[in-house]
């Protein structure tokens, strides 16, 4: 275990993100860690990646395989990771151009980015890395509700968010990030993929896209690939092969039984495993009065 001041954060908001509940997470992370059985860490669901940086700091993996099947988010990690002395240099050009236009120019300018950002989308090349990454972060920090998503052909859809003073470029923040990358393998892929590598002295922590607990709160489409019923089985029969292979495994999943009490889909798929319940806040909400206290669950084979 290490011990550090820094307290990197996540330089993307994320729904759905952890950091409001790596207290209540901390408490039951395996005991494997403390007594330095666990070498390697892996996170096959990316995403803002708040539970990885707080793990980082706190424990000294030997190597950390983080997966992310979004192709931006991943292009993301890995230009913070090798060219974060460019990626700034582009960011503080965006943040000087956002705050140099009127109000009306500053939506005008976020959706003039939204759309160059849209190309290279379309465009599917890894020409422009650097630039591209400047653009996922700017529209992040721009955006309604910090929100990623996607429409169906794969386009950035998220409108304009009206705040008054975005910070696009934390560079002390950014910084810290990369030197944090720099032993970790980035990947844009499926989750199974971590198969491959994992063994018995691996951390494995699943943060799919949580399945719905209403129609309305689904904010699963930051890829154009639905993560359905089907996936979330999918990801089941992944869990269980980890399990085989003595990893200590842990996942986390939206509650059913905030909307249902009858609702036993996640009690039943893991079955035979520690699943505990935690509390959350609501945060992708449009409306303030609606962000209250649901519980998420935590499912452990330790």
């Amino acid at each position: 275990m290490i011990t550090t001041t820094r307290q990197i954060k996540p330089f993307l908001k994320w729904a759905g993100g952890k950091g409001q509940l790596i207290e209540q997470i901390s408490s039951y992370l395996p005991p494997a860690l403390k007594t330095g059985r666990i070498k390697k860490y892996f996170e096959p669901f990316l995403g803002g990646g708040a539970l990885f940086f707080w793990l980082a700091e706190q424990y000294d993996f030997e190597s950390s395989y983080l997966y992310e099947i979004n192709p931006a988010v991943s292009i993301c990690y890995q230009v913070i990771q090798n060219n974060i002395g460019k990626l700034i240099k582009e960011l503080n050009q965006l943040e000087l151009e956002y705050f140099s236009a009127s109000k009306q120019g500053k939506e005008k300018l976020y959706y003039d980015k939204r759309e160059e950002f849209n190309v290279f989308l379309r465009r599917k090349t890894s020409n422009g890395i650097i630039r591209r990454t400047a653009l996922l972060i700017f529209l992040n920090k721009t955006c309604f509700n910090g929100l990623y998503r996607v429409n169906s052909q794969g386009e950035f859809n998220v409108p304009f968010g009206r705040y008054k003073n975005p910070t696009i470029c934390n560079e002390d923040n950014l910084y810290a990030v990369s030197e944090l990358l720099q032993n970790a393998e980035i990947s844009c892929g499926d989750f199974a993929q971590c198969l491959e590598r994992v063994d018995n002295e691996s951390f494995v922590y699943f943060d799919p896209p949580y399945r719905p607990i209403s129609i309305t709160a689904s904010f699963t489409s930051y890829s154009k690939d639905a993560f359905d019923d089907r996936e979330q089985k999918r990801l089941r029969k992944v869990y269980g092969e980890l399990d085989k292979k003595d990893a200590c495994v842990m996942l986390s999943n939206s509650d059913p039984k905030n909307v249902n009490p009858d609702d036993n889909f996640f009690d039943d798929l893991y079955r035979g495993y520690h699943i505990e319940r935690l509390s959350a806040t609501r945060l992708i909400n449009c409306n303030a009065e609606r962000r209250g206290f649901i519980t998420e669950i935590l499912v452990m084979n330790y």
